[in-house]
Formats: C-alpha cells, structure tokens, sequence
C-alpha cells in the first residue's frame, strides 16, 4: 500500500443565533500547500456548521489520506473519536437514552468520509490564539454574513432537530 499524503485540517463553525444564520471555516494544510474553505447557510445551527466544516475539509482530499482534524467542537471530536456516532448508526441513529441522534444527515456523510480516510480528531481549545482555529473562526463568522445564502436542506427541510 502506498504511503498516505499526511494532511492536517482546522476547522470551525459559527451561527449568528442558534438556530440562524450559520457558517463554515476551514484550513487545510500539506506541506508548504495551504487551501481555505468557507460557506454558509441562511438557517442552521451551531453543531450543524461545526459538521459541515469537518465534512468540507475531508470531502475536499481528492485521494484517501492519513488526516489530523482540528475542531473546538467537542460535540464533533467525542462523538467520532469516543465512537458515539458509529453507536448511532449502529441502533438506526438511536442515542443510548433512546432518542433519535440529532443531524443524522451530516454524521452519515461525516461517517462515509472517515471511512475513505485515516482521520484522527483532536479538540483544541477555541478562541485561545491558535491561528488557525482563528482563521477558520473569522472565516465561519464572515460566511455567516453573508447575503442569500442558500438553505440547509437538512435542517430547513425537515423537521429541524430530529435530522
């Protein structure tokens, strides 16, 4: 097998209000290579920009790589790492106290994009003065504010939470 490129992303979400207008900031970093990411939707939350965020950054890779995701989101690093997610998918997106895991839609594509890759999560601390948490933290912010910006269907288009 060959040797996997080693890529390390930041990411970040933010929302003008939870639910609200919500964005999406990442940093990808391979070598002296770096690419930046953003985007946002009209209506969304908080938890639902910080998957979107890691799920940009991964569906970005064009080939499966040896991956370090950076996120303040400790919703997105325990549920992956402490394999909570995979449980969910496992009991049909049922958490252990019998409710139906919130934003299904985006851990089964977060799911999907681990499998392809070798991701390692790591939680960092936000808004400590890391650069690059604070670059994908303005990027996020400034998507938010965005006008027009489009629907999350998986939010809107639903019935919100339970998706």
């Amino acid at each position: 097998m060959a040797t996997l490129k080693r890529i390390t992303i930041y990411t970040d979400g933010a929302c003008l209000g939870n639910p609200g207008p919500g964005g999406y900031g990442v940093v990808l970093l391979y070598g002296d290579h770096r690419k930046e990411l953003s985007g946002g939707y009209r209506l969304t939350t908080n938890n639902r920009m910080e998957l979107t965020a890691a799920i940009k950054g991964l569906a970005a890779l064009k080939k499966p790589c040896e991956v370090e995701l950076l996120s303040d989101s400790e919703y997105v690093v325990n549920a992956v790492e402490k394999g909570w997610a995979r449980r969910w998918r496992a009991n049909g997106w049922y958490r252990s106290n019998k409710q139906l895991a919130e934003n299904r839609d985006l851990w089964e594509e977060l799911l999907r994009l681990c499998e392809r890759h070798r991701v390692r999560f790591k939680w960092i601390k936000g808004h400590a003065g890391h650069a690059e948490n604070e670059r994908c933290d303005r990027l996020a912010f400034q998507a938010a504010q965005l006008p027009n910006l489009p629907a999350d269907k998986g939010y809107e288009g639903s019935s919100a939470a339970s998706q």
